[in-house]
């Protein structure tokens, strides 16, 4: 049986008509975004991107107050800014769940955390589904982990699918967004066979990085990954999200995801439902962008 389930995956692997070729990813990003990048360069699009925001505060020396106070700014941008579309959830370490849950005043955030042990995913299983459901309980209802590296380059498919099941069971219905850590992973052929197993082994998103040890988001690693989301999408009809972190610094940045997820996926994968951008600088690039003036209202 254990055989059988390597085969699976290793079946779903080989299947993929993805392309690994580095240059040639790298050519058909520079072609999309020369056709399509200044198109999309306008404040509707801005708007969009600022609402697929998860604003985010990953810091070691985060405390309840300071993030209290993230909660708060989110809280008073309806008021400050009532014709624009608020970010899409505060992203926070999962020991802060109640503190975002509890202070959050405004609908349509979602509460999301990094959980698993981030950003190594290295503990037990154990643990990691623990902090999962520790969180979510404390009002999590988006749980963001890392892509188990060390069970990935070891071709150890099955453990590697089955933690992921065991993290997704344990977060009871929140939305599930897997890290595949693409700086750690370099090329086109790993992007892409890390995004296939993810999406395999029951990610509601799969997402670039973690934006702390390795480098983060590149447009090629998201050309990969949007073209892996296309063609699951295409064999089993179902629509997994798409999440870009580490290293979106700024409204350029965002709109040339944002272009690559449009020409890639299609309109319906362009809302927060199925795009986001995780950062903590952009907020304030993109929303000075649709202001037209500097700000930094975060």
């Amino acid at each position: 049986m254990e055989g059988a389930t390597e085969d699976r995956y290793k079946k779903v692997l080989t299947d993929s008509r993805v392309t690994e070729n580095d240059a040639t990813v790298a050519n058909d990003v520079k072609a999309i975004l020369d056709k399509h990048f200044e198109e999309n360069n306008n404040i509707e699009v801005y708007k969009k991107c600022f609402n697929a925001i998860d604003l985010t505060s990953l810091n070691t020396t985060d405390t309840e107050q300071s993030i209290a106070t993230m909660v708060e700014k989110v809280n008073k941008f309806e008021e400050e800014y009532p014709e624009l579309p608020n970010v899409a959830a505060i992203c926070t370490y999962p020991n802060f769940a109640m503190t975002v849950s509890g202070a959050l005043e405004v609908s349509g955030v979602d509460v999301a955390v990094v959980a698993g042990s981030f950003p190594s995913s290295q503990t037990f299983v154990e643990v990691k589904t623990a902090e999962t459901a520790l969180a979510v309980a404390d009002g999590a209802n988006e749980i963001d982990i890392v892509l188990n590296l060390g069970l990935f380059y070891t071709e150890n498919y099955e453990e590697l699918a089955d933690e992921i099941s065991e993290i997704k069971h344990a977060a009871r219905g929140a939305r599930l967004k897997v890290i595949l850590e693409t700086g750690a992973l370099k090329t086109a052929a790993d992007i892409k066979k890390a995004s296939i197993l993810a999406m395999y082994s029951g990610a509601d998103f799969i997402k670039t990085s973690t934006g702390k040890v390795y480098p983060g988001a590149t447009l090629e690693a998201a050309y990969v990954m949007c073209q892996c989301i296309k063609e699951y999408h295409e064999k089993t009809g179902t629509m997994i999200g798409f999440k870009v972190s580490g290293g979106v610094s700024s409204t350029e940045d965002a709109v040339k995801y944002y272009t690559l997820v449009k020409e890639i996926l299609g309109e319906q994968w362009l809302n927060n439902n199925y795009f986001r951008i995780g950062t903590s600088r952009a907020a304030n690039y993109i929303l000075s962008s649709i202001i037209g003036k500097e700000t930094k209202f975060f």
